[in-house]
């Protein structure tokens, strides 16, 4: 049923289903559906809105754009700025939500953005937070539990809406199993997806620099690819030998782990999950008592 692809870092480069992060969209999207239609989740302030059918939408928009990459295959300069396209029901949301335009940063203060924090402000993190999440990948289980551990974060932070990820996390969290064994991999519409939620989730329960801190680990590796390509136009690549992966160059987080450190595919990925656990950790405990 799904396109197979080779798992480049086994020895006999078995073939491997791809794109299974269609399961992920599907469901989800019925499950917030399902919650909209039971009216858990409608909010007035000046208007009537859809908390879970907005967040939906997102996650829908999210497996298109992925669905389509996976297709075409699109280059970054492209598809960097696709998740634009679904920013648009988040900002309908936030303005007719009443949504706060503050935000708290540490020693500077509150800010106050007005009518930039929709037309500005969200896009910008709706862009920053899905390419991030969608770079750093290529190994089993670093694009599935990684996200995971941070969506669990975010619902920790959020209070009661958590309710709207319960079962897409459900889902995730199965598809992380497999993918961590190197059953499936959950390919561009699964990552797009999953970054659109985090970044759908943290506008619609407030929890922004819950995101912002946990994806600190994301923004090093992002910052690392694109300083190395831009200025060097060196690209960043991880060499197997057969049993442990190994690097001659630190150009993102994956090569500066195995930088002349050979390890196995499962020690990194264990390490960067390491690494977004602890950023996850300090953004709750950040949100919950700091913010």
């Amino acid at each position: 049923m799904f396109p197979k692809v080779p798992d480049q870092h086994k020895i006999s480069k078995p073939l491997v289903p791809t794109g299974l992060g269609v399961i992920y969209v599907i469901v989800s999207a019925a499950y917030l559906f399902f919650l909209h239609a039971l009216g858990f989740d409608v909010e007035s302030n000046g208007g009537n809105v859809s908390t879970a059918l907005t967040l939906a939408v997102c996650i829908l928009f999210g497996g298109f754009m992925g669905l389509l990459d996976d297709w075409m295959d699109l280059r970054w300069r492209y598809k960097a700025f696709f998740p634009l396209v679904a920013t648009v029901p988040l900002m309908a949301l936030a303005y007719r939500a009443g949504a706060r335009t503050v935000i708290t940063l540490p020693i500077v203060g509150t800010l106050d953005f007005h009518i930039y924090y929709f037309f500005v402000l969200i896009p910008l993190i709706v862009t920053v937070a899905t390419n991030t999440i969608n770079q750093l990948g290529g190994l089993n289980g670093l694009e599935t539990v990684c996200p995971a551990i941070v969506l669990i974060g975010l619902m920790i932070a959020s209070g009661e809406k958590a309710v709207l990820l319960i079962l897409p996390l459900a889902v995730w969290l199965l598809l992380a199993f497999f993918n961590f064994q190197g059953k499936i991999f959950v390919g561009n519409t699964g990552s797009f997806a999953i970054g659109i939620t985090l970044a759908a989730f943290a506008i619609i329960s407030d929890v922004k620099w819950c995101l912002l801190i946990s994806l600190i680990p994301y923004i090093v590796n992002s910052s690392m690819i694109l300083l190395n390509y831009f200025f060097f136009r060196t690209k960043a690549n991880v060499s197997f030998d057969g049993k442990r992966l190994f690097s001659d160059h630190r150009r993102s987080l994956i090569t500066f782990i195995t930088y002349k450190r050979p390890m196995t595919e499962r020690q990194v990925v264990a390490i960067i999950a390491l690494l977004v656990a602890v950023s996850t950790f300090i953004a709750v405990v950040a949100q919950r008592f700091l913010l």
